[in-house]
């Protein structure tokens, strides 16, 4: 059990070996994160985060190691910033073999060619489906933990995935449509319908 931590709205002082805990669990976090991405997607041609695709590696690397000394600062945000880090990660994880297999455009064609053949309310819905039933578990987790615990910190957590999970999906399945509806009409065949 962690100790030493009064409430995790406390301010740490930069140095103690509280901040020391939190910085290392926030590393490791970021660099699971980092992995699981490089893992499925090397150019980062998959990333559904336009802002780190467009930051690439190496500046991405640098802020993220900023972040991480500030956010150690404070318990409750490192806590929310680690539990949803390791759960972004696991979620890369899920499908970086299939990806980094197929090849980053390949894995996208084949996806693009999936989603065209599915009706989108369906996709949306079993999307809605796992990103809501994960948030629910995190806001059980908050609800029924004293406020500003560890527990209620790790809640938010989980209900920050299941809001990233679900904002960056929907994000890149927008990008997606656009492109799938440009490439139909330069190839002749008008506009046609994505996911119909």
């Amino acid at each position: 059990m962690i100790t030493g931590f009064g409430h995790t709205t406390d301010l740490l002082s930069f140095g103690t070996s509280q901040y020391c805990l939190m910085l290392a669990l926030l590393f490791f976090s970021r660099g699971m994160d980092f992995l699981s991405t490089w893992t499925a997607t090397p150019t980062l041609a998959l990333e559904g985060n336009p802002l780190a695709k467009k930051m690439g590696w190496k500046l991405g690397g640098i802020v993220n190691v900023a972040l991480c000394f500030v956010f150690a600062l404070w318990p409750l945000t490192a806590i929310i910033m680690i539990t949803s880090g390791l759960l972004v990660a696991a979620h890369n994880f899920h499908s970086a073999w299939l990806m980094r297999s197929m090849g980053e455009e390949e894995y996208r064609r084949w996806f693009v060619e999936r989603l065209a053949r599915t009706p989108l309310p369906f996709y949306f819905a079993c999307l809605v489906g796992e990103t809501v039933l994960t948030g629910l578990v995190g806001g059980g987790v908050v609800c029924f933990s004293p406020l500003e615990s560890i527990p209620f910190a790790i809640g938010l957590g989980i209900v920050m995935y299941a809001v990233i999970v679900i904002f960056y999906t929907t994000l890149a399945l927008v990008r997606m449509r656009r492109r799938f509806a440009a490439a139909a009409i330069v190839a002749g065949d008008g506009p046609r319908e994505f996911g119909n």
